[in-house]
């Protein structure tokens, strides 16, 4: 293929990626949606399975294929608009939560005794550091004086790039010596930030450990020391998951729940609708609230979930 050629494909796929799933499914799948209301096409519904595999669906690619056959048979759908209206409720459904009444983007700080301790989990390189400063740049512009604590005490660079951060939002940031106890660092800041008045810290915890023991048994740790230096802590405990890795996303949602209390999830690195799937697969499978997406590298560039526009992004068109 000569290099006009390779060009013009290359456009090609990347209008592709970032029409609206709604956009793909008709171009795949509903390329006339009135052949598809008069019975069930086994061909098309094979290509809805492969979009939504596609967009990272995973697992519940399967169960909606399955959910829309079922309303084809009962002849539930009878126009183009039914169909996409159908798919929204479905995806609504599978993103509603109804944990504990609060909005996405409302933290939870604690009352009475002690600053509200924030505790960010995730492995290295999902954006875990970043988040931690978007959050608090979120505290900031409510009013609420907060403090960063670099408990990721045995990645090279960590304390560093968070004091970064820091700086840049003009608020504390304790750290300890490279290989120091995680859990001896957190406790050391939320006794600083009781003496000072700061009214929370978020503490940025390890993502993974090398000669230094197990991961979990050290974020239990930390946990520990949070609960008995100030009252009701952990305020929250916020996973936080690249949203373009799919399965190993999946997977490190379930590890840190089985080992930590989680309140909800920060989905990084959505920049896009190519994967959003992921938002879907991740809040019906780990049945954990989605609290913030990331969508960008930028202090600003975190919004509180809403899942009802989030769909209506999805979808497209």
């Amino acid at each position: 293929m000569n290099g006009r050629g390779a060009s013009v494909t290359a456009c090609r796929e990347s209008v592709t990626l970032q029409r609206g799933l709604w956009g793909r499914l008709k171009r795949v799948a509903f390329t006339d949606v009135r052949v598809l209301m008069r019975g069930v096409d086994e061909r098309a519904l094979g290509q809805v399975e492969r979009v939504l595999v596609e967009a990272d669906f995973g697992s519940v690619a399967l169960e909606l294929t399955e959910r829309l056959e079922d309303e084809l048979r009962r002849r539930r759908l009878r126009s183009e608009m039914a169909l996409r209206d159908w798919l929204e409720a479905t995806l609504l459904e599978y993103l509603a939560d109804a944990s504990d009444g609060r909005g996405a983007g409302e933290l939870r700080l604690g009352q009475g005794d002690g600053p509200g301790v924030l505790l960010l989990f995730g492995v290295n390189g999902v954006g875990k550091t970043t988040t931690v400063a978007k959050i608090a740049a979120k505290l900031q512009a409510e009013g609420t004086s907060v403090a960063l604590a670099a408990a990721d005490t045995y990645r090279a660079g960590a304390a560093e790039q968070l004091a970064q951060w820091a700086a840049r939002l003009g608020v504390p940031c304790f750290t300890g010596s490279a290989g120091a106890d995680p859990a001896a660092v957190t406790f050391d800041a939320i006794e600083a930030v009781r003496a000072r008045g700061t009214d929370a810290v978020i503490v940025d915890t390890a993502g993974r450990l090398h000669t230094h023991g197990d991961l979990m048994d050290e974020l239990r740790k930390v946990v520990r020391v949070a609960a008995r230096r100030s009252a009701g802590a952990p305020h929250e405990s916020l996973l936080v998951l690249d949203g373009t890795v799919g399965q190993n996303a999946l997977q490190q949602g379930k590890m840190f729940a089985a080992a930590v209390p989680i309140t909800g999830i920060v989905v990084t690195k959505l920049d896009g609708t190519a994967k959003g799937g992921a938002v879907v697969r991740l809040r019906r499978e780990l049945a954990l609230p989605i609290r913030f997406v990331g969508t960008g590298e930028q202090v600003g560039d975190l919004e509180p979930f809403d899942s009802r526009a989030f769909v209506r992004t999805l979808l497209g068109d």
